[in-house]
């Protein structure tokens, strides 16, 4: 599934859209997690492309007269495609620009991806309004977070995946941070102290930050708008490393289920 650095990639890769005006847009499929409005052919034809924004999981494409909300779900993908290419079996969208030599292309094997327009605040939508900040934010911070998590009996690996805490810390950048700040993600949240809980903010901004700069992961069907791979996959430290070896004291890399998620940790490494 596409975490935050995957999508920051994917949004930062559809730059060279902006300013460009939609000429067609072509639905193979509406049936995605939720239909794609029928009408959006004749709402976006003819209208610019503003804008392109981040919001958690979300890519915001803010048009001349709204904006297109839209989330990968768990193996959807964004590509920039020449004109004139076949579609294949899961290419379910086309957005032709008018002046481009390309098309933008949604691909969603698993069609739990998502497609949807406002006119209104798209940061007041039913989806996003009740988010949590961004975990690059100075508002996220262990004051805050010691504030969420106070007398939570939650475990904490659980608990920085809740995106009412903060957003888009998936399942590999989740555990990639708890090691990196030597905590254990069983730890109960209320339990953890204010310098544990410095240690995971930083940790959290640190390993999402080199994550965008590596590309993402591309673990299974992540590939950015250019059809390239992400490569910070090479530096995950626990996870899917599940037997093997720990880089820092040689120990086996332990596996459990905590929220009904994989959890990769060190048991000498993390307290």
């Amino acid at each position: 599934m596409p975490e935050l650095p995957e999508v920051e990639v994917t949004c930062q890769g559809l730059a060279p859209l902006i300013t460009k005006f939609v000429k067609a847009v072509v639905i193979r499929n509406y049936s995605l997690r939720w239909p794609i409005p029928i009408d959006l052919p004749i709402i976006l034809e003819g209208q610019q492309l503003l804008e392109l924004k981040r919001r958690a999981k979300y890519i915001l494409a803010r048009f001349t007269k709204g904006t297109l909300i839209l989330h990968l779900g768990m193996s959807g993908r964004l590509c920039i495609m020449p004109k004139g290419s076949k579609p294949k079996k899961h290419d379910h969208v086309d957005f032709v620009f008018s002046d481009e030599a390309v098309i933008l292309r949604y691909t969603d094997p698993r069609r739990f991806g998502s497609i949807l327009w406002t006119k209104d605040n798209p940061l007041e939508h039913r989806l996003l309004k009740k988010l949590g900040p961004e975990p690059l934010e100075k508002e996220f911070d262990a004051e805050y977070l010691e504030c969420k998590l106070k007398n939570k009996k939650q475990c904490i690996k659980s608990s920085i995946m809740d995106a009412h805490n903060v957003v888009g810390v998936g399942n590999i950048y989740a555990s990639e941070a708890l090691f990196n700040a030597g905590i254990k993600p069983q730890r109960k949240s209320g339990q953890l102290t204010r310098k544990e809980l410095q240690l995971i903010v930083t940790s959290i901004k640190d390993i999402i930050s080199k994550a965008i700069l590596k590309g993402g992961s591309t673990m299974n069907d992540f590939f950015d708008v250019n059809g390239e791979n992400g490569y910070f996959q090479n530096e995950h430290k626990v996870y899917g490393r599940e037997g093997k070896n720990c880089y820092e004291c040689q120990s086996i890399i332990l596996q459990s289920t905590l929220g009904q998620r994989s959890s990769f940790f060190c048991n000498q490494c993390q307290k």
